[in-house]
């Protein structure tokens, strides 16, 4: 756009010499508030609980703003009761009328402190922001009580006391704390970083989901778990069998069944009848075991250059001898018959081939996850709000890795006639799966979404799955999972900082934030690596890493301040947290300090700003020229 258009269009917005100048005047000041909190957080696994608690808590930054405040004059006790109000104001406030605590002396004290607590979190915005994220219900009382000022003869606290009079003469002192303790969370945190791994192993991925779209402000980077329903719901078989055999596994169905409608009935009644002699749900995970792996065989053999073919083991298994050859090598496998497995054939594509019964349940099953309402809902915010990366305020964010060699240079994949590297790779993953959920969707673009999920050289995945080993081969040596040399290289401060490079980011403020490999902190391993270049903040959210982690999950914060990273116990239980309010136990580590603190101008948003102004100040000039009629 040529800059005669350009400010003709701002002229439209701005059409005096007076509404230029009041605009740049208020863009400066905004340049000079503060730098808005960021709140980063990763593998979450369904688990919903633990992340609703510190999706409340704001990974202990309510906590820390109550003892900012009241810490020499309320107790622990008190603290701890006002943080449980605003983290639950509902279910809290419940509890305290049946304990009849809520009577004039309470609720007095508590509106001050919760007024306390909302101004000190809003003097970091402007008035116009802090208003925006007010219900419009209350914009106006909110207003008021929060920028009350002392006045000579009182007047302002004459008029505060009033309101608050008011709201407990007509019962409206519970509706106001619920508003009150929902603006505090929000002015808390400004912005929501999810680096990926919404979906599958815990229950609730589906009220996750609900609870994000729902968020004044984030965005997702894909995990592959996410890619993986996200192929699901795009039509991808090898996806959609993945996902019912996980949630087998896991015994996760009512999320298939109840939350998104998707039934297992005929998968049921398949099992049953080729598999007499087993439990129903151990008759479904053998049944769709093998239906994925004859699915993922076809996709391999329609696309070699994924270069997987040595994943193809199927065909490989002698069943009188309940043996499998990998690499040239024979492995005794669990006791299994194959029933559907047509062996005798001497074409490699036909033991692939899905038998006329099985066609018909995945049929069925591809249908159910096309047409669930709620998962495509969930799966279009998914695509709306995520991204393969995403470059924010200095630092690049992904899920699982950039793939590299082992001398830890950018490896270069091929596709078709063309190699990619580095950013361009994941450009160019990004540009698949998009199509893939486009109506233009080849069966190539739903293959590639498989691919994703577990290619060798994925960047979601970064490791060489064994899915069929651990399903069947009884030496466990076979399991082992060799991960992308990304993984041996990303301590390394040169080779993140050459990442960094890739992208386009050269500041010493820089990091690369990860997801995907849980933190195994009982083991002594730490979420900082290269030097404070790279963080990885997996730290186990599901309950089933507990063990192997030690903790449950690390979350980030991102401030005017500086960067620090978050680790987390395991989250007892909403009672809990109502009865005893027992908060997650988390301690902060300080991964960096600014010098000076970061101002709004030092971040994406203000570089925007700064153009918006540059721009005003060509249109005040034209009119002050005579340029443009006033």
């Amino acid at each position: 756009m040529n800059d005669e258009r350009y400010l003709e269009l701002l002229a439209e917005k701005y059409p005096t010499e007076q509404a230029v100048s009041r605009e740049i005047i208020n863009l400066t000041a905004i340049l000079s508030l503060p730098k808005g909190t960021e709140h980063f957080m990763s593998d979450l696994h369904g688990e919903y609980e633990a992340f609703c608690h510190i999706l409340n808590n704001c990974s202990g930054v309510i906590r820390e703003k109550v003892d900012l405040l009241f810490g020499e004059t309320l107790s622990d006790f008190d603290r701890e009761e006002i943080c449980t109000l605003i983290y639950y104001p509902v279910e809290k406030l419940e509890l305290v009328r049946k304990e009849g605590k809520n009577n004039e002396e309470w609720y007095r004290a508590i509106l001050g402190e919760l007024i306390d607590i909302a101004r000190l979190l809003s003097s970091k915005y402007t008035r116009s922001k802090v208003r925006k994220a007010m219900p419009k219900e209350y914009a106006y009382i909110l207003d008021e009580l929060i920028h009350v000022q002392k006045d000579e003869d009182d007047n302002q606290v004459v008029y505060h006391r009033n309101i608050l009079d008011t709201l407990l003469e007509l019962d409206n002192a519970d509706e106001f704390i619920e508003v009150l303790a929902g603006l505090i969370k929000r002015l808390a945190v400004d912005h929501l970083h999810i680096v990926g791994d919404i979906f599958d192993r815990g229950a609730c991925a589906d009220r996750i989901m609900d609870l994000l779209m729902q968020y004044h402000s984030l965005d997702i980077e894909w995990g592959n778990h996410d890619i993986l329903w996200m192929g699901a719901a795009a039509g991808s078989k090898a996806c959609i069998a993945t996902v019912v055999r996980n949630n087998l596994k896991y015994n996760n169905t009512k999320i298939l069944e109840n939350s998104y409608g998707i039934s297992l009935r005929n998968l049921a009644l398949f099992a049953e009848k080729i598999y007499p002699n087993e439990e129903p749900m151990k008759a479904a995970l053998k049944a769709i075991s093998v239906m994925l792996f004859k699915l993922e065989g076809q996709v391999i053999l329609r696309n070699p250059d994924y270069n997987m073919t040595d994943k193809l083991l199927l065909h490989k298994v002698n069943v009188e001898k309940q043996t499998v050859e990998i690499d040239g090598t024979e492995y005794a496998i669990k006791e299994e018959a194959f029933p559907t497995v047509n062996f005798d054939s001497g074409d490699m594509e036909d033991i692939y081939q899905l038998s006329e019964e099985e066609e018909q349940v995945m049929e069925g099953l591809r249908m159910a996850f096309v047409n669930s309402i709620r998962l495509r809902q969930h799966i279009d915010f998914l695509y709306q709000r995520g991204s393969m990366y995403r470059i924010f305020n200095g630092n690049l964010l992904y899920h699982g890795c950039v793939p590299l060699d082992e001398s830890g240079n950018l490896e270069g994949v091929a596709f078709g006639k063309k190699r990619y590297h580095g950013r361009e790779y994941l450009d160019y993953a990004e540009r698949i799966a998009r199509r893939a959920w486009s109506k233009d969707a080849r069966q190539k673009d739903r293959d590639f979404m498989w691919y994703l999920w577990c290619g060798r050289k994925s960047p979601l995945s970064g490791r060489n799955i064994k899915t069929f080993e651990r399903t069947y081969v009884l030496d466990e040596n076979t399991w082992f999972e060799q991960s992308n040399p990304y993984y041996k290289f990303y301590h390394e401060e040169k080779i993140c900082n050459m990442i960094l490079h890739e992208f386009g980011l050269y500041s010493e403020r820089s990091h690369i934030i990860n997801g995907h490999t849980p933190v195994r902190t009982s083991k002594g391993e730490h979420p900082v690596r290269a030097e404070g270049k790279l963080l990885v903040i997996d730290g186990g959210f599901c309950k089933s890493y507990h063990k192997t982690t030690g903790i449950a999950g690390y979350t980030l914060i991102f401030n005017s301040h500086g960067i620090r990273i978050k680790s987390h116990q395991p989250f007892q239980s909403v009672y809990a947290a109502l009865t005893e309010n027992k908060d997650i136990e988390s301690k902060s580590e300080l991964v960096e300090t600014e010098k000076e603190r970061l101002m709004v101008r030092d971040t994406d948003s203000g570089k925007k700003i700064k153009e918006d102004i540059d721009g005003l100040k060509m249109l005040l000039q034209a009119y002050r020229n005579g340029d443009f009629e006033i």
